[in-house]
């Protein structure tokens, strides 16, 4: 009999699962697939306030997520850091002084911060058109969305949380004081509560199991489509381009080689595991790309893509971009046993989120997510830290180094620390493979290689293919 059973592997279920552990409770996470497969690891891939919010009012949203973004930069500073932002001004959009304005009043929203506050910036020759003469900078944080999951999965599990992958919610059944749920390969779980965090399927597993009442609110399904090109310009700046439907996109920085271009956002009708990019929304990314670099770029020119379903709570508006971006925590005792359903949500506040739906359920704030690193995150300053590394493990290239100090921070020495193992090609080891199946909860060689890192863009078949024999071997010593 289990206090909780989490239904939904994202990063929601990922962060209540965490806390909900670490105070005390019996905790039992359970995911279809992989953790962070479908929304969690669709994201831009930003931990931020969302400065386009303020636009529509969104005052505590913006003020929260502000709030937590510093949070979130001390509990994981090796997936989480700080990003200049630049805004090129476009005369025929918003006016210059609504822009400042808006920016004066994000940087002090969330009170004070650890990063730089915005200002002014000219903006002279390439990469950008000649039209553009000035712009606005200011700061928010990137984040390794995936990874993020599974550093709070594994944080859950570390504290006594167990947790099921590739074996999804078969049906609920309800008891007096108590939910039997039913697992895809036949094994039935008992628990006091239960928490709905399917993101795109928690109004399907409600409908499904008869468990809908008046009081259940509506999603709206929302598609985000990224693409992935050759590096576009060098620094480590990110662009955010005003467009002429007053929506705007991110130019950001990717993986050392490349540049990520998002996002779209178009109503979304189907099932969220078969989301893709349309013809349309490539074709809008590009031309909000060659609409503001001199450097154009074409369809032909994109490496690869990804796309994601955002299950966004229904305020009404008919603009999908206008749609809220915040959260409602729906508790039902209605059924007998307590199900708390989470609807709509942001990367930025899931640890709030969290923090919330644990109020709730337990009846008493217990808070200590805050102030509590994430595995591997336990370090006061990043750039101290990685020339350490590159000091004890000198004997491996820096880019390498810096690869696993960013991925696993001081986890990294149960990597390099030992016998690295075989050497698969392209600075991919055993000793790394073997740590995520043993640790990270990777199941296969695609969660390797697009979750729990990005090797999937770097490494060749032939590495990939001796890397997948191995962990063949592994999972059957498993």
């Amino acid at each position: 009999m289990f206090d909780l059973c989490i239904i939904g592997g994202g990063i929601n279920g990922a962060g209540i699962a965490r806390d909900a552990a670490g105070r005390g409770l019996k905790t039992i996470l359970i995911e279809k697939r992989d953790l962070a497969e479908a929304t969690s690891s669709a994201s831009t891939k930003l931990i931020h306030g969302g400065l386009r919010y303020l636009e529509h009012y969104e005052f505590s949203l913006v003020r929260h997520s502000l709030i937590e973004r510093e949070k979130l930069l001390n509990i994981a500073p090796h997936i989480i850091w700080p990003m200049d932002f630049i805004l090129p001004h476009d005369k025929n959009l918003r006016p210059y002084w609504l822009i400042r304005l808006g920016l004066l009043l994000y940087d002090n929203l969330g009170g004070r911060s650890r990063l730089k506050r915005s200002g002014g910036v000219k903006l002279t020759g390439a990469p950008l058109k000649a039209s553009y003469q000035k712009g606005l900078r200011y700061q928010d944080c990137w984040v390794e969305d995936s990874r993020l999951v599974v550093l709070n999965a594994m944080d859950a599990k570390a504290r006594g949380a167990e947790i099921i992958t590739q074996n999804g919610c078969k049906a609920i059944q309800r008891h007096e004081d108590h939910w039997e749920i039913t697992l895809d390969d036949g094994r039935i779980i008992s628990a006091k509560k239960i928490v709905n965090a399917a993101g795109p399927w928690v109004d399907a597993l409600l409908r499904d199991n008869a468990l809908k009442t008046e009081h259940t609110p509506d999603i709206r399904m929302v598609k985000g489509s990224h693409i992935i090109i050759p590096r576009l310009y060098e620094g480590a700046h990110s662009y955010i381009l005003q467009q002429p439907d007053k929506r705007i996109v991110f130019a950001i920085p990717y993986e050392h080689h490349f540049t990520l271009i998002g996002t779209t956002d178009a109503p979304y009708e189907g099932d969220p595991y078969e989301v893709s990019i349309n013809v349309q929304e490539r074709d809008y990314l590009c031309d909000a790309v060659n609409r503001s670099f001199n450097k154009q770029i074409k369809p032909a020119d994109i490496i690869s893509t990804y796309s994601g379903v955002r299950p966004l709570l229904d305020d009404g508006d008919d603009d999908a971009s206008a749609v809220t971006r915040d959260y409602r925590l729906v508790y039902d005792h209605t059924h007998g046993p307590a199900l708390l359903s989470v609807f709509g949500g942001k990367i930025t506040t899931y640890r709030h989120l969290a923090e919330e739906a644990l109020d709730i359920i337990t009846g008493n704030k217990n808070h200590w997510t805050q102030s509590a690193a994430l595995p591997g995150g336990d370090i006061d300053d990043f750039e101290a830290f990685l020339q350490g590394c590159y000091s004890t493990y000198s004997h491996f290239p820096q880019t390498l180094v810096r690869r696993l100090a960013r991925a696993y921070g001081t986890k990294i020495e149960q990597i390099a620390g030992g016998d690295m193992g075989q050497h698969y090609g392209d600075d991919f080891y055993a000793a790394e493979l073997r740590y995520l199946v043993e640790h990270e909860f990777a199941l296969s060689i695609e969660d390797v290689l697009w979750r729990r890192s990005k090797l999937g863009l770097h490494i060749s078949e032939q590495t990939i293919a001796k890397a997948q024999r191995d962990m063949s071997v592994m999972m059957q010593e498993k």
